[in-house]
């Protein structure tokens, strides 16, 4: 059962407030003439906080191209996570009735590729969510479960504080060890996104694209999760995983110069099927990958070329076949 409408007056972000741009990027914030299924023009009311006073328009992060589609329920929070040196950081759709994100979103270009610092392991609660609505460590005790990145602490090492946010309960799901450390989520993460996809050349000689822009997370629909019998009985897991991908190269212009991918992974250990290093298997378009979740990812693209490369996957684009 879904609980009253939550308010929180200390967290909201008044949507009257003007918008600070802190990124430089080729679309930082797209809300197109020829599309009418942005988050812009969504009619659905829902909560919104940041974390950084100076990203102020909540509407306005909310149409950047890696944020899906919000649900905007009652129980609902989008989440702003932002850092004084660069600006935003990770977003997510947050859903307090079950203490669990749905999604977090976030980009590598230039400047959020660089390896400045290491993992600072700064384990935190959330700062934006509510307290009873938040996950800790007791969560853990006693479950058996490791405790899962979504954005991982080696997608932002740019700077220390960018890093620390990834260390916030509300950026985990609980995740069995092989398929944390050493399955198929840990290689599509580490061997594949991280070391094939993160190519950015500044003189744009050799690279595999401008922007990258990322969706990941664990199911929350119904009968797509348990839950995890620890200490609290209280912990949400979910039963598979997924990544969306969307790839802006001003070196390939078909489709607008935009393609995607998307992930499919069952939360399992290894076993005898589990191949390293072979991704294909895992790989859908979005289409069908929305299909599976329930989401709808990258809406904020004009709806021509949102159509095309949700449907058009071209496996060899992303080095597979």
């Amino acid at each position: 059962m879904r609980r009253p409408f939550l308010k929180f007056p200390a967290l909201l972000l008044a949507m009257s407030l003007s918008f600070v741009a802190c990124n430089e990027d080729d679309d930082p914030y797209r809300n197109p003439a020829n599309t009418d299924n942005t988050n812009s023009n969504a009619t659905r009311y829902f909560s919104g906080v940041t974390e950084n006073s100076k990203t102020t328009d909540i509407h306005q992060v909310s149409t950047r191209l890696e944020i899906p589609q919000l649900r905007g329920g009652a129980n609902d929070l989008f989440i702003v996570h932002t850092v004084p040196t660069y600006g935003i950081n990770y977003c997510m759709e947050y859903d307090c009735s079950l203490r669990a994100q749905r999604w977090s979103a976030f980009r590598w270009d230039s400047k959020t590729i660089a390896k400045a610092v290491t993992r600072t392991d700064a384990w935190l609660a959330d700062p934006l969510i509510p307290s009873e609505y938040q996950t800790d460590q007791s969560d853990y005790s006693g479950s058996g479960y490791t405790r899962g990145h979504i954005v991982a602490s080696e997608d932002r090492v740019y700077s220390q504080a960018a890093n620390e946010q990834t260390f916030y309960y509300s950026n985990m799901h609980p995740q069995l060890y092989s398929f944390n450390t050493e399955g198929v989520w840990w290689d599509i993460e580490n061997k594949l996104i991280r070391n094939r996809y993160c190519n950015f050349d500044i003189n744009k000689t050799s690279y595999f694209c401008d922007t990258l822009y990322v969706v990941k997370g664990g199911t929350t629909g119904e009968g797509q999760y348990t839950w995890v019998k620890g200490r609290s009985n209280r912990l949400l897991c979910p039963k598979y995983f997924f990544v969306a991908l969307l790839r802006k190269s001003s070196k390939d212009l078909t489709q607008g110069g935009y393609a995607a991918i998307g992930f499919w992974m069952e939360h399992k250990n290894n076993d005898s099927s589990y191949t390293a290093y072979n991704y294909t298997p895992y790989a859908l378009s979005i289409k069908d990958l929305e299909a599976k979740t329930g989401l709808d990812f990258f809406c904020n693209l004009p709806d021509d070329i949102e159509k095309q490369v949700e449907s058009n996957l071209v496996l060899s684009t992303w080095g597979l076949r």
